[in-house]
């Protein structure tokens, strides 16, 4: 038996580090985020933050591609809870009550830079949509 031979894809292949690290910067500039917060939101040494910046491509590793998935999740939800683009991105930066936050914003929370963060707000915001 002779193996069938593989035909090229159809589909262009995807660089799937290059699309998060654009999908990353692509909310964070929306949530007017400094390179330092993004940095940290990444966790990423100052040399390795400035490479993907400037290219948005590299090799991510697995706590960073968790990373990037839970800042997705977190914007996914804000824009199905809030009524508008502008409400959604601006709700990160503004002081919120619940006992998860303590009077701070989400960001706050998430710039301590933990990835425990990152999700303890993504399953706050998945509670509030009923998740």
């Amino acid at each position: 038996m002779h193996p069938i031979p593989k035909s090229p894809s159809p589909f262009p292949q995807v660089n799937k580090n290059a699309v998060a690290l654009k999908a990353f910067f692509g909310i964070t500039h929306k949530w007017r985020l400094s390179a330092e917060q993004e940095r940290t939101l990444l966790g990423a040494t100052l040399a390795t933050f400035y490479r993907w910046k400037k290219n948005k491509n590299g090799s991510l590793t697995q706590d960073t591609l968790e990373r990037i998935s839970y800042v997705l999740g977190i914007y996914k939800a804000l824009r199905i809870l809030l009524p508008s683009e502008d409400a959604a991105n601006k709700w990160i930066k503004k002081p919120n009550k619940s006992p998860l936050f303590g009077g701070k914003s989400a960001l706050d929370k998430l710039l301590v830079g933990r990835v425990i963060d990152l999700a303890d707000v993504r399953r706050y915001l998945d509670a509030e949509r009923g998740w």
